[in-house]
């Protein structure tokens, strides 16, 4: 992979993490290139991550092998027609990190022999400890597909989905799990405040558990049900919290609000998507 030229269409947030993961596992910043409208954020990518810039989208397909769209959905049919006619002559990889398209509508817009991966990735990918599902249309070979998966995993964890609609589960999972965490510790930095903690002290405490029990569970083969029973003592503190909180309804509370999610991930495809 790091003899191959990478592209960016969009030099946003998650373009940023990708490249500074993929320089970081050893990929020449001379064989990245990164578009933008914004010429502040390319003057930034080009002084500080070194890699080449272009204001226009072209430049960034007739150089790449493989371009990665991470760009805002609303905007990706437009980009997706401006740059189809570049790609009849050129048998690349497009990745696209962008919600709520669907494969169906990236092929209509890029062209229906176009290789085509759709990745769901999440916010944490920032902090290079992200989730990412992708699925891969029929035109993506083995090899494109151990590019794309190598270009994700820069940026944490990668997993393949075999149908493309698990995505939008995936969307509601993980796409859109960390807000969930940080609902929670919101919440439980609001009953600490009240029963007297200062709010740093608050806060550490907080941020410090939600990382140990991640990692905790990352690191056991248990599952989250046989952890909490092993960190409940019977007649204990933690058995009262978890029995209020499921008295007030908490299992049946969060599977609708994934069942939410994962329903406006699929009415975005429609909506965003090809008529």
């Amino acid at each position: 992979m790091k003899t191959k030229t990478i592209g960016f269409i969009g030099g946003g947030n998650m373009a940023t993490s990708l490249i500074r993961g993929l320089i970081a596992s050893g990929h020449s910043p001379r064989q990245i290139w990164v578009s933008d409208t914004s010429a502040e954020l390319l003057n930034a990518h080009a002084d500080q991550l070194h890699v080449n810039t272009a204001r226009d989208n072209a430049t960034v397909v007739n150089e790449a092998e493989v371009v990665v769209l991470a760009i805002k959905p609303q905007v990706l049919r437009e980009v997706a027609l401006e740059i189809a006619p570049l790609l009849k002559h050129k048998h690349g990889l497009m990745v696209s990190i962008a919600a709520g398209i669907g494969q169906r509508s990236l092929a209509l817009w890029l062209g229906g022999d176009t290789a085509i991966v759709r990745c769901m990735p999440n916010t944490p990918a920032l902090v290079l400890t992200g989730a990412t599902a992708l699925h891969a249309n029929a035109n993506v070979n083995d090899e494109q597909k151990d590019l794309a998966e190598n270009i994700l995993r820069a940026v944490g964890l990668t997993l393949w989905v075999d149908d493309e609609a698990e995505l939008d589960t995936v969307t509601a999972v993980s796409g859109s799990g960390p807000a969930y965490f940080f609902l929670l510790m919101e919440a439980m930095e609001a009953a600490a405040l009240q029963m007297g903690l200062d709010e740093r002290s608050a806060r550490l405490l907080i941020q410090q558990t939600a990382l140990g029990a991640a990692k905790i569970a990352l690191e056991s083969a248990d599952s989250p049900a046989q952890l909490r029973a092993r960190v409940t003592s019977p007649g204990g503190t933690t058995q009262r919290a978890v029995e209020t909180f499921q008295q007030g309804g908490f299992e049946a509370l969060v599977s609708k609000a994934l069942h939410a999610a994962r329903d406006r991930s699929v009415e975005m495809a429609k909506q965003l998507g090809a008529d």
